[in-house]
């Protein structure tokens, strides 16, 4: 059975997991984490995504994150992608690193927000990689510290988890750090690990009782949610699929979108090909890029074969491309 696509919008909230090859370990040492780390941080802040929690494990990350203009895949294929290559080079291996592709359920930020921090940042416990919660916001490859007021990096979100514990960051932290600890009797939480009709409505012993009451709901692997939040991100999510059928439909390919950008920034569409570094230039191939990838829905390698760009190339340009686009209200119709 083929494997559904992914969902993503500017604002998604993920609970993203990834494992390495037959789960081997990802991270040997602190040179590898520390690695990963810098290369997480300088990423998030590049395309404004934002984190509100995050635990490495030998084997396996977490990671909790919000999109920006720039999707998810882009953001998880650059750090994945990179840290392989470091990972490989370091350790005189070849081969893949990681087990397929990550997993990534989209969640619905209210209730699960807390949860999912809580979740995530017990993982180093539950993994036995610390042995108490004193021990806890001392292992620094994990967000929980850094919700205590330890020192940490500045692209993790502090304040919207914390101002939900209260107005008084003391007292808030407090109340935080006595939410976690409640966590651990909870177990693996097998109800937050993926999504479904299931998962969201806390087993199927609620789900049969809620259908029995007469009430529908829908549902979908990919998402944990309640049913109208399942109904609203499929709604966008096939409004988007859509759009770039009608593109499809009418026509539109690459060369129509070289043509809009060409006219956009008054450029004869020839120099939309061209490599160049003179700055206009750049804009237009980036622009080009990002409708290419996200609007008429061409893999970044087709598109990076047709001007000469390698993927990772492919992949800043469409975050610059997303930025001139939103900035100036330029759209490919």
């Amino acid at each position: 059975m083929p494997r559904q696509a992914r969902i993503d919008a500017p604002g998604a909230f993920h609970h993203i997991t990834c494992r390495g090859l037959e789960r081997r370990k990802i991270f040997l040492d602190d040179i590898d984490r520390d690695s990963f780390v810098s290369r997480l941080g300088q990423i998030l802040e590049k395309t404004s995504t934002r984190c509100f929690a995050w635990a490495l494990i030998p084997n396996h990350f977490h990671l909790l994150l919000q999109t920006g203009s720039i999707p998810l895949a882009t953001v998880m294929r650059r750090l994945m992608t990179g840290h392989a290559v470091f990972f490989n080079r370091r350790h005189k291996r070849v081969g893949h690193v990681f087990l397929n592709r990550y997993k990534s359920i989209l969640c619905q930020m209210e209730p699960y927000l807390l949860e999912l921090v809580r979740y995530i940042h017990l993982n180093p416990i539950r993994a036995k990689i610390v042995t108490s919660m004193e021990e806890l916001p001392n292992y620094k490859y994990c967000g929980h510290g850094r919700l205590l007021g330890a020192e940490g990096y500045r692209w993790q979100e502090t304040q919207e988890v914390l101002q939900r514990f209260g107005p008084e960051l003391k007292a808030a932290c407090g109340k935080y750090e006595a939410f976690v600890r409640e966590g651990i009797a909870m177990g693996k939480r097998p109800d937050l690990t993926g999504g479904g009709l299931a998962r969201s409505f806390g087993g199927w012993t609620n789900v049969l009782s809620t259908r029995r009451s007469g009430v529908l709901l829908r549902s979908d692997e990919r998402i944990l949610g309640d049913s109208d939040f399942v109904e609203m991100v499929l709604g966008a999510s096939d409004e988007q699929l859509e759009k770039k059928i009608q593109y499809r439909r009418e026509g539109v390919e690459l060369e129509q979108a070289a043509q809009r950008v060409s006219d956009l920034l008054q450029l004869n569409v020839d120099e939309v090909w061209r490599p160049s570094k003179k700055p206009v230039m750049v804009w237009a191939r980036s622009l080009l890029c990002y409708w290419a990838t996200h609007e008429l829905g061409i893999p970044g390698t087709e598109v990076g074969a047709k001007l000469g760009l390698t993927q990772s190339a492919v992949s800043r340009s469409v975050g610059r491309g997303a930025k001139l686009a939103e900035e100036n209200g330029w759209r490919l119709r």
